[in-house]
């Protein structure tokens, strides 16, 4: 007979950790058509052995893929960011109640289970509430630092000259990057992790929701892409990952992804072509390059990343 000593703590605690989440999942508060897609159960005694680190990093991964999956489904049922809160967050019942079908579903549903078994174990630890701030380990594998300056060069028209434009990175957060725009307007530039632009100064082109946090080769990504302050300026894309590797600039080491972009650019009620290409930084989602061409303005820019040099810290 084996002694409870000899048992691990994820042993001992499963009965008591799968009775937890199914608490969780099956009790009061849920939207009222929550049951449209029923969570799969994921197993809290699966992460009682991980750091509380590893436990809000793995949330991290859930609420994104989480964020990617709510805004297809929205953006097919005509009804964007239902699902959405604040830059990567969801909001769960909203999420479940969307009725999708087929794969979203299941992945919906596996991500559900996921979620509420890591928000578990990290009750049963005891963890503190996450920082903000982007752990250190995490803030030192990435290719840029707190206080960085990335340098790029815009064109309007190919046979213009360049000039500069130029961002300081003034924050790096669990969920989002910050930057200081310094060269004309000025202003606040934040991206979520995967490249998106949360907020970007009057004039400024920007992309939201067009990156997933796990661009592979081939993959499809679609999007909106507009001009800050300019309501009447949007532009709808797809795209498509046709290229991935290592790039160099100005030293440093990307992990880029390129993907090729298509699609419709509004001005009122004008519609013209879009097409071009934006790459990224798959660590951080850091622009490295952005060639569009249109017959609107608005959506005609060459920007390239051509230096980036350290900071204060």
């Amino acid at each position: 007979m084996i002694s409870a000593p000899l048992f691990t703590a994820a042993q001992r605690l499963r009965p008591l950790l799968a009775a937890a989440v199914a608490a969780v999942l099956l009790g009061g508060g849920c939207a009222s058509r929550s049951v449209d897609v029923r969570p799969t159960a994921a197993d809290p005694a699966e992460f009682v052995d991980w750091t509380c680190d590893r436990i809000y990093d793995e949330l991290d991964s859930v609420q994104q893929r989480a964020a990617d999956v709510a805004y297809a489904v929205d953006e097919r049922a005509g009804n964007n960011i239902l699902a959405l809160g604040v830059g990567m967050t969801v909001f769960w019942p909203a999420l479940l109640a969307m009725r999708p079908d087929g794969l979203e579903a299941a992945d919906l549903a596996r991500l559900k289970g996921r979620y509420e078994a890591l928000r578990t174990a990290s009750v049963y630890k005891k963890c503190p509430k996450p920082s903000v701030d982007l752990p250190p380990a995490v803030a030192a594998a990435l290719p840029v630092a707190l206080g960085d300056r990335l340098t790029y060069e815009d064109r309007t028209a190919p046979r213009l000259p360049a000039v500069p434009w130029v961002l300081r990175v003034t924050a790096l957060r669990r969920l989002e990057m910050e930057f200081e725009l310094e060269s004309a307007p000025g202003g606040v530039w934040r991206q979520d992790r995967a490249g998106n632009v949360l907020e970007a100064p009057r004039g400024n082109l920007n992309w939201q929701r067009l990156l997933s946090g796990d661009l592979d080769l081939g993959q499809v990504v679609a999007g909106e892409m507009g001009v800050a302050g300019d309501p009447l300026a949007r532009a709808r894309l797809r795209g498509q990952v046709v290229a991935v590797g290592p790039q160099s600039i100005a030293n440093r080491r990307f992990d880029a992804a390129v993907i090729e972009l298509f699609g419709d650019a509004q001005y009122g009620e004008a519609f013209t072509r879009v097409e071009g290409a934006i790459v990224v930084d798959r660590d951080s989602g850091v622009l490295l390059r952005l060639d569009l061409q249109s017959a609107n303005s608005s959506f005609t820019l060459q920007r390239r990343l051509v230096d980036v040099t350290a900071g204060e810290r």
